[in-house]
């Protein structure tokens, strides 16, 4: 017998190209983030570029490059926005198309959709097939796409909301859904194909030396929190190979080295203060093998990161360990992890949410990471990512006062609450011996370095 729900599906059911109608001049447009994709939904709308003006598309770290922005690579028609920037933006960016990033500390969603990004008038979203109660689910991020919804305490008045369904999308637990009577339209994709797999960088022997020392610092039952790339991978491998064990996760972001955790017997969550048993997170990406693992899997949660960056709500879970990756640090314990002066390379994040949120935990750490040195890919230069200064424009990530600990292939720098000098003796120690007598005379120009610390 046909539901009520199936009856309102079919109503609302159209074409992309009709679905799009709803788009007017200097409306804002949200796309689904991260992983996530609503590809007939993208064209449709790069479709219209010479029927509208000033339309601003939010993006939400790409990892493609849209059709929108293919259409129109002057951004003559739309405004191009992304909430953090990734390989795919700053190639957007290098080829001259107008980009521009919005950071921002990701569990101050709510607030954001009510005052600096309150004109969204249409949101596009990834979701699985209806259930039987009306219920489609978000797949791999919930991210900020529940805040958006639920801005003001409820839906959004006047917001129109377009889902593209796609059956090949795991099934994946917890706060990530929209019922169909909140919906505007809905888009059945035609040829419906897998989430967007994210290739696993493997490490380098820089990120081997610096997870060794990160990964002595763990102790059996943290609750970890990852990020993407080379060295959370090794970090991942080092933990599976050592004598940890019942470890949790509370992330941002999951991504394979959890599912390898897991996997080995290592990744329990029967140590967690809340949400025992289960491994929360806001988005996933990751290979093929780890959408699979997170299908219809009753020990994964993807929540709203209202509640998974709320650091009042990551220190609840005690030995709660933060590991991030930075750009550079300034003498004061500044941390950058967004900009190389004002050329954009990534964003906020959940870096800051995590930094303080873990150094509140009981028992809990949180860890900056980054090579001592960077290497200009033109010219070969070398230069230290421990600063004196940062370049004019560079945008600072966790202020120097808020900074736990500072780890390079050099060693680990404790930070908090020392004095200027003793910060500037720690970050001299894991700055690179070329660098360090630059750095110490930085420092005692600037009337900050005890020379009798000097080793």
């Amino acid at each position: 017998m046909e539901s009520i729900w199936t009856r309102e599906y079919q109503s609302k059911l159209t074409s992309a190209q009709n679905a799009v109608k709803v788009v007017n001049d200097g409306d804002w447009v949200a796309y689904p983030a991260f992983a996530m994709q609503a590809p007939l939904l993208d064209q449709a709308l790069a479709d219209r570029k010479d029927e509208l003006q000033d339309v601003t598309c939010l993006f939400a770290t790409l990892t493609y490059i849209p059709a929108v922005v293919k259409a129109d690579p002057e951004a003559k028609s739309f405004n191009f926005i992304d909430g953090s920037f990734s390989a795919a933006t700053r190639k957007i960016r290098a080829s001259g198309t107008p980009i521009y990033c919005a950071p921002g500390l990701l569990h101050e969603n709510p607030r954001a959709y009510e005052v600096g990004l309150k004109n969204i008038d249409v949101i596009f979203l990834s979701v699985t097939p209806m259930d039987k109660n009306g219920y489609f689910r978000f797949s791999l991020a919930a991210a900020g796409q529940i805040a958006m919804l639920r801005s003001k305490g409820g839906f959004k008045k006047n917001m129109k909301i377009i889902v593209e369904v796609n059956p090949k999308m795991p099934y994946v637990q917890g706060d990530n859904f929209v019922h169909i009577s909140d919906v505007s339209y809905v888009i059945e994709e035609t040829e419906s194909r897998p989430p967007q797999a994210i290739p696993s960088v493997t490490g380098t022997e820089m990120d081997e030396k610096i997870a060794k020392l990160v990964v002595s610092q763990i102790p059996d039952g943290a609750c970890l929190q990852l990020g993407i790339g080379g060295l959370p991978n090794t970090i991942g491998k080092l933990i599976a190979q050592s004598d940890l064990h019942d470890l949790g996760c509370h992330t941002e972001m999951f991504v394979n080295a959890y599912m390898d955790l897991f996997n080995a017997g290592k990744l329990t969550n029967k140590r967690k203060n809340i949400h025992y048993g289960k491994s929360v997170f806001t988005f996933a990406m990751g290979s093929a093998e780890l959408y699979d693992f997170l299908d219809g899997n009753p020990a994964v949660e993807c929540l709203d990161v209202t509640y998974v960056n709320d650091p009042h709500v990551i220190a609840q879970n005690d030995r709660m360990i933060s590991i991030c990756s930075c750009l550079s640090v300034d003498i004061f314990g500044n941390v950058s992890s967004e900009s190389d002066g004002y050329r954009q390379i990534s964003g906020t994040g959940g870096a800051l949410d995590y930094h303080f949120g873990a150094y509140h935990s009981r028992g809990g750490r949180a860890f900056m990471c980054m090579p001592s040195t960077s290497t200009d890919r033109k010219t070969g230069a070398i230069t230290s990512n421990v600063v004196m200064n940062f370049r004019t424009g560079t945008q600072i990530t966790v202020p120097g006062n808020m900074t736990n600990t500072v780890v390079t292939e050099y060693g680990i720098a404790e930070l908090k609450s020392k004095s200027t000098w003793a910060k500037v003796d720690a970050l001299v120690s894991v700055a690179h011996p070329d660098f360090r007598e630059g750095l110490i005379k930085g420092a005692e120009e600037a009337g900050i370095w005890r020379r009798s610390n000097k080793r």
